[in-house]
């Protein structure tokens, strides 16, 4: 397959750190326009929402998973949440297709996905150029704890990468950053924009948001949700009794090739970050360090990847170009 490749340029980038209207996918939809306009109005060129935004990441509730035992409570429970949840070519994706268009910068959404036939939810991050095309999608390979109780895993076939006008963009969601061997897959892509949405609102994400930079040479994109337990419908508030009232903090940051903090980290409010991304910077980077490059040892290590896709290359009529 021959690429083309775009050079990257100096571009303006953002992140969303926000409240989705919990188990509300039609809410959360109207949300996630409103935040796209006003990243547009910020001058972004692309754009990156948290890990399932829609209809949330739903912290602190055990759908009743008990080991050898599931509940009717459990079951309705998880009813309301995939009834909540978006299949790639339903309305409320198509809607936002649509403000993608009007608006013309690249997004990066993070959604707990339906099959249209089946049961299954996975939790996805979709890809959307300037024109709103849907590029492709990232199901996440391995979710985490009680996550595999909701959410299916995926294969290296949603290992996708992009040669956008923007640079190469790529990305894994929450702790599939802590898989050296998923990070690599990437870094073999020549990934300048890396993109992590998430929901860790620990401190001690930021360490992992700043080795990635360092270690990939690339910009790192973090997107987290702010969410407070009375964000929660009425329906669960007993089931949160326990939790604190700031659920999910943030900590949303961007953060370059070198290591450098240029937006956040946002603790305890909603808000959008931007930075700018220079071409000059990934270059000089590399300097001294390059993983997959001149400090690699291929005569030593070696990655296969199974089923990932060759790098796609957006074309200008997807990218929405301007000469």
């Amino acid at each position: 397959m021959q690429l083309t490749y775009y050079p990257m340029k100096t571009s303006k980038v953002g992140v969303v750190q926000a409240t989705p209207a919990l188990f509300d996918a039609e809410k959360s939809v109207d949300l996630v326009i409103s935040w796209i306009q006003r990243g547009t109005e910020a001058g972004c060129q692309l754009l990156l929402f948290p890990e399932s935004f829609i209809p949330c990441y739903p912290r602190g509730l055990t759908f009743e998973a008990i080991v050898g035992r599931r509940t009717e409570k459990g079951r309705a429970m998880w009813l309301d949440y995939w009834e909540n949840s978006l299949a790639v070519e339903s309305p409320g994706i198509k809607r936002i297709q649509e403000a993608i268009r009007q608006a013309g910068l690249f997004v990066a959404l993070g959604i707990t996905e339906k099959e249209p036939i089946g049961g299954t939810l996975y939790c996805t991050l979709l890809y959307f150029g300037k024109d709103g095309f849907l590029l492709g999608k990232h199901r996440k390979l391995k979710p985490t704890g009680l996550e595999r109780y909701i959410w299916g895993e995926s294969d290296g076939s949603s290992l996708v990468s992009f040669a956008t006008d923007l640079g190469r963009v790529g990305g894994l969601i929450c702790w599939e950053n802590y898989m050296p061997l998923a990070r690599t897959a990437l870094y073999q892509k020549g990934i300048e924009i890396y993109l992590a949405p998430t929901a860790d609102a620990r401190d001690s994400w930021q360490a992992t948001m700043q080795h990635i930079a360092l270690e990939g040479r690339c910009y790192v994109l973090a997107s987290n949700q702010f969410v407070r337990k009375s964000d929660y419908p009425d329906r669960y508030q007993a089931d949160l009794l326990h939790e604190p009232e700031i659920m999910s903090r943030g900590g949303s940051v961007i953060i370059s090739p070198l290591g450098e903090i240029l937006a956040g980290p946002l603790w305890d409010q909603e808000g959008l970050l931007t930075a700018e991304v220079d071409a000059s910077v990934l270059a000089k980077s590399k300097l001294d360090f390059d993983c997959v490059g001149h400090y690699a040892r291929p005569d030593v290590f070696q990655l296969t990847v199974v089923n990932q896709p060759a790098t796609l290359s957006v074309t200008p009529e997807q990218a929405n170009l301007t000469s």
